[in-house]
């Protein structure tokens, strides 16, 4: 199982939300360069970023930062510190210039949220022009599918909304308990078990992983990934130790 810690980024700063309330957001630093720096020094691989007022507005008011962020993955790279982390982003994609835009920029990856429920035509050229660089985002709340930043419920349950993804092509699901994220009260093992067994997707959790058990019981389920958000920012869980504890899981498959 792959961890993914996550900054999310509003007005250039690193921050987090507490149940996708932008009411109750939390400013954790003011220079999120020196968040993924950290990240890398801990061994991540991977690392999912957002751009929480892209998410409501469906522009790229973060950019900048986020081009900062890919010249901070390239310099430990170029120094020999580690591996190029796999960069993913979300929040405001709902074209396909604004996709090519991230794609182009060096993100790796480009999650669809508002955007795979809004726009069925959207969904289905954006899979098809960048395949596996396309995941989407399912964030429910209040059993339902929430968009726009997690402001408005659509009509559609989780298990439909999976159901047309799979249709779709669509590879890979983040899929968020808005209810769980930030909350640290654990996150919602029974939610993804039902998931994954259902539907033939790399699922990825989000939402309320905020201790090692949380770890473990996920990637005792044979998720993709895990992302993990307040729990890095208060010191709940160890985020090395986190991802040495999936890389051991996935190499034990591996054997």
């Amino acid at each position: 199982m792959i961890i993914f810690p996550a900054i999310d980024l509003y007005e250039g700063k690193a921050v987090r939300l507490k149940k996708g309330d932008y009411r109750e957001m939390t400013v954790y630093s003011e220079h999120p360069e020196e968040i993924l720096a950290d990240f890398m020094e801990k061994g991540a691989t991977h690392v999912h970023l957002v751009d929480l007022e892209g998410a409501k507005s469906g522009d790229t008011p973060n950019l900048e930062t986020v081009l900062r962020l890919r010249d901070t993955a390239d310099s430990f790279f170029l120094d020999g510190v580690t591996g190029r982390p796999f960069l993913e982003i979300g929040g405001g994609i709902r074209s396909m210039e604004t996709a090519e835009k991230y794609l182009s920029a060096g993100m790796d990856r480009v999650i669809l949220g508002t955007a795979a429920v809004k726009d069925e035509g959207f969904l289905k050229e954006a899979v098809a022009e960048f395949g596996e660089k396309t995941a989407v985002g399912a964030d429910l709340k209040d059993g339902y599918v929430s968009v726009r930043g997690w402001t408005e419920n659509s009509d559609l349950t989780a298990f439909t909304f999976f159901e047309r993804m799979v249709k779709a092509g669509v590879r890979t699901v983040i899929c968020t308990d808005v209810s769980k994220d930030g909350m640290m009260g654990g996150t919602n093992v029974g939610l993804y078990r039902s998931l994954v067994r259902e539907f033939p997707v790399d699922l990825v959790a989000s939402g309320g992983v905020s201790s090692m058990e949380d770890v473990r019981n996920l990637k005792e389920l044979g998720l993709c990934g895990a992302i993990i958000g307040k729990a890095y920012y208060t010191g709940a869980i160890d985020l090395k130790e986190a991802i040495e504890e999936a890389r051991e899981a996935a190499e034990g498959e591996a054997k």
